[in-house]
Order: C-alpha cells, then structure tokens, then sequence
C-alpha cells in the first residue's frame, strides 16, 4: 500500500534528527533517472525544515551496456562519479550526501567518507523505508553486537542443511548498519539493522548449503532446491547443484573474473521489521532487497569485492545470500542459533 508525503516527510525528519542535521548544513541530494520521485520531494522538504540548504546533483546512468540486470548492484565498482572530479569536489564540499541512486563500491564513495563526508543510501521504495524507520534502539542494538564480533576471532556457521563453515577474523572492519549517519566519515543505508565484517584473506573454509527459501541477491529469487558451495582457503572452489546451481555459476562466469568467487563479508540480520517473506510484494526495479539482507536472525554472507572494506578487489559482481535457519558462533559461542536471535531468548 501507498504511503502519504507527510508520513514519508515524517520519516525523513527522524533520519535527519538522528544523523545530527543542524540549520546552515549543507545537503547534496545524489539523483538518477531511478530516483524515486517521492523519496526525493519529501528528503528535499524535510532537509529544509531543519534550515539546511539542498542542492540536488544528477547524474547520468551508467554500465548500461555492462550489466545483466536493472539493479544497481548488479554491477559494481564503476558509477556515474567515475572520472566525474566536478561532481566529487561538490559532494566533498557538503555536510551530508543523501545517495538516491547508489554508489557502493566506488573509489569516489571512498573519498567523500575520507574528507569527513556523511553518507546516506536511501534507494528503497517508500513503503518499505516508512516501515523500517530507524531508531536509536537499532543503533545500540547494532553496536552491542558489533562489539561481540569485533572481539571474536573465529565464525563457525552450520545449519540442519548441511552448512559446515568456519572464516577466521580480525583483519578488517565492521560494517555496522543502522540506518542513519550521525558522525562526520560514517556510510551507512536506510533501511538496515545489520552487522558485518570481512574474513582474513585466505581463511574461509567449509560448505555452505543453500537451502529451498534462501535467497540470492541481486537475482531477488528464492531458491527452490538446495545448492552447495564448497569454500577452499577463501574462494567458492565449486558450486554443486540443480538448475539454480548451474545458473548461479553461469552468471558469475559471465564476468570473466575470478575474484568474483572470493568470499567477501560475513554477518547477520538484527533487524526485526524487516520480512523474509516479502521480498516477492516489490517491484523487482525499484527495490535491492534490504528486506532479506537485514531481516533478523539470518545469516549473510557474500562474494566479490572487499575495497569498501580497504581490501584490493574490485571486481564487478557481488552476490548476497541471506540464508535461513543457520547457527552463528563467535569463538564457540552463538549469537544465532537455527535463525533465531540468541538476544531474543534472554
């Protein structure tokens, strides 16, 4: 169902409260032909009753011609700032960016978060950022648990399916998403409410089965049989399986890349608003599926790049796959046992 202006208007106004938008600010709307219309009337509204000054920067598609799906993570690294330096001096100049068109990965995203910039990727449709709303209780509720991770040397993941995987940890940085962007240098997505990191390099290792109702991104589908992937010192090594198997290996292969098969981040879903079940309810265009990636108790894990993370690759596809009914254990002890919260249970 449609929501108001005013309901979204009043969404926008408690995303920019808790990411400390003050009067004199200045705020640079990122736009493409994708932006949703109303998502961008309401910020720019909302943006100005708090006495900041919007400026709206659009931008010209681009890997039209690269990409095999619509969506704006099907193919990453290159954006419509690549090679763009007027448009990067404008977003390095503004307090906040409000990214409507999506920019992960890209070199450019870097350097606006390095000069202090903050950066809010907000590219959901409507209904679902009115409903996923973000509060200080997510935010305390995600730090609580990056604190455990960041602390944690070793994940060993399992699940009835079969899923026997261990990645060790310490390397690199969290990926802490909440959902708003409350401290100069921070990114982070409205909607979220959930926590990541990448493994050491070289260190995942294990099976992962996909069981029926896990979910591939950016493909947006529910798988229907089971598909394994066997990970050999931090690669998928082989992926075995039925149809979905072999589709899943023939659109990796597709990029003639195989830093496409490296394990990127690992983590899990601490978002309980967030619905498994109705990622199917969305126009497949107008959503990326943050449903599946925050809901709570999922395990999430991914293939392809880790430069967001200060890592080397770059490569172009990245696959995420919430999966459920897993057991996630920190150092032995869970914080997620058969898909549900262990937070929950106390």
């Amino acid at each position: 169902m449609a929501v108001s202006d005013f309901e979204l208007i009043q969404a926008w106004r408690q995303v920019l409260e808790l990411s400390n938008l003050r009067a004199g600010d200045t705020v640079a709307l990122l736009t493409s032909g994708t932006t949703n219309a109303q998502t961008l009337r309401c910020a720019i509204i909302a943006v100005q009753e708090k006495g900041a000054i919007a400026n709206r920067l659009d931008l010209q598609p681009a890997n039209g011609a690269l990409s095999l799906s619509r969506d704006p993570l099907a193919y990453v690294g290159k954006t419509p700032l690549t090679g763009n330096r007027a448009a990067v001096k404008m977003l390095k100049a503004s307090t906040m960016v409000l990214d409507l068109m999506t920019l992960l990965f890209s070199a450019e995203q870097h350097e606006i978060l390095a000069a202090g910039g903050r950066i809010l990727l907000a590219v959901e449709p409507p209904e679902v950022l009115v409903r996923m709303i973000p509060t200080a209780q997510d935010r305390t509720r995600v730090l609580a648990a990056s604190a455990r991770l960041r602390a944690a040397k070793t994940m060993h993941v399992t699940s009835a399916a079969g899923t026997d995987a261990t990645f060790a940890l310490g390397d690199y940085p969290m990926l802490e998403e909440y959902g708003f962007v409350d401290a100069p240098g921070r990114w982070d997505h409205w909607p979220s409410g959930f926590l990541a990191t990448w493994s050491n390099e070289g260190s995942a290792e294990g099976t992962i089965v996909l069981a029926p109702g896990d979910i591939l991104l950016p493909q947006k589908a529910y798988l229907s049989a089971p598909v394994t992937c066997h990970l050999e010192k931090g690669f998928v090594r082989r992926i075995e399986g039925g149809f979905e198997a072999e589709h899943l290996r023939d659109y990796m292969d597709s990029f003639n890349d195989p830093e496409v098969y490296a394990v990127s981040h690992i983590g899990w879903g601490l978002q309980h608003r967030a619905h498994w079940s109705v990622m199917g309810f969305y126009d497949r265009e107008a959503s990326i599926g943050m449903d599946p990636r925050a809901c709570a108790g999922n395990f999430l894990w991914s293939t392809g790049p880790n430069n967001e993370a200060g890592g080397t690759r770059d490569t172009a596809c990245h696959i995420d796959i919430p999966m459920r009914n897993c057991t996630v254990m920190l150092d032995g002890v869970a914080v997620v046992r058969d898909g549900k919260l262990l937070e929950d249970q106390e």
